[in-house]
């Protein structure tokens, strides 16, 4: 095993957790991002490199972008990180699987079965959960889930490879959510439920949840950083996994999501940016 676990890692997306996820793999080595266009590749490359510059021993030039899947091939490593949808994600990991023959494989799944999609592409003893946090660059948690069946060495080649990131890592079970979106999600569309309710203003919501619970950051925040899409796609995973009213997405986001106000991403969501 490489002292860092793997040595040739690929990333396959270009949004905002591939990205970060880039950055942070650009301090052990060379890193490949694979976009689905040569317009999502510009704004890949521009936006890994970026970040990478901004972390400790980051190299920008290490992020090497391309929207060949066959240069994945070499890869030990390959982490699926795109849209929170199972058809596609199944999809892409069947694809990988094929071009990657070596290669681990990772989900970045924040909410749905890591072994019904290792099922569905045919992957289940090389697929694992690695879900790391927004921006994965700089949050110091991933969750890893790690399904009964998964090759021998993966669990610990991934370990290794998120010590050597930084990263502390706590295994989770298969579950909708895992951890830590399982018990958020349900608080984080309270609060939306309470600003429907009561015509608040969301600043001050969440200046109370900040200055009186000490939160670091507001649920409304944090809702538009991790997209109003993504959250809506979560909560229908919770909900149909648990039948929890709980997890259910409350109509202002379905009403956000049709309106394209996505949170930071987009430029607007509960706040403008």
């Amino acid at each position: 095993m490489s002292p860092n676990g793997y040595e040739r890692p690929g990333i396959a997306g270009s949004g905002l957790i591939a990205c970060g996820l880039a950055a942070a793999a650009s301090t052990l080595g060379d890193v490949k991002l694979l976009a689905r266009s040569d317009a999502s590749a510009w704004k890949a490359e521009e936006s890994a490199q970026a970040a990478a510059g901004k972390v400790d021993d980051g190299q920008p030039e290490r992020v090497k972008v391309t929207t060949d899947p066959a240069d994945l091939s070499e890869c030990d490593l390959v982490i699926e990180a795109i849209v929170e949808d199972a058809g596609a994600k199944a999809e892409l990991l069947t694809t990988l699987a094929e071009i990657s023959a070596e290669a681990d494989l990772a989900t970045t799944t924040s909410s749905l079965s890591v072994a019904e999609l290792g099922e569905r592409s045919g992957t289940a003893e090389r697929l694992l959960g690695l879900h790391v946090f927004n921006p994965p660059q700089r949050m110091e948690l991933v969750e890893l889930c790690l399904p009964a069946g998964l090759r021998a060495g993966a669990a610990d080649r991934v370990r290794e490879w998120c010590r050597a990131l930084g990263k502390t890592t706590v295994e989770v079970p298969d579950q909708a959510g895992f951890v830590v979106n399982r018990l958020v999600f349900p608080y984080l569309f309270d609060a939306v439920r309470v600003l429907e309710r009561t015509g608040m203003d969301p600043g001050d919501l969440d200046t109370c949840m900040r200055l009186g619970a000490g939160h670091p950051m507001g649920p409304l925040t944090l809702l538009d950083f991790v997209g109003i899409d993504v959250a809506v796609a979560i909560g229908r995973s919770l909900e149909a996994e648990s039948g929890d009213g709980s997890h259910s997405p409350p109509e202002l986001l379905h009403s956000m999501v049709s309106e394209g106000r996505l949170g930071r991403k987009s430029g607007a969501g509960f706040f403008e940016y």
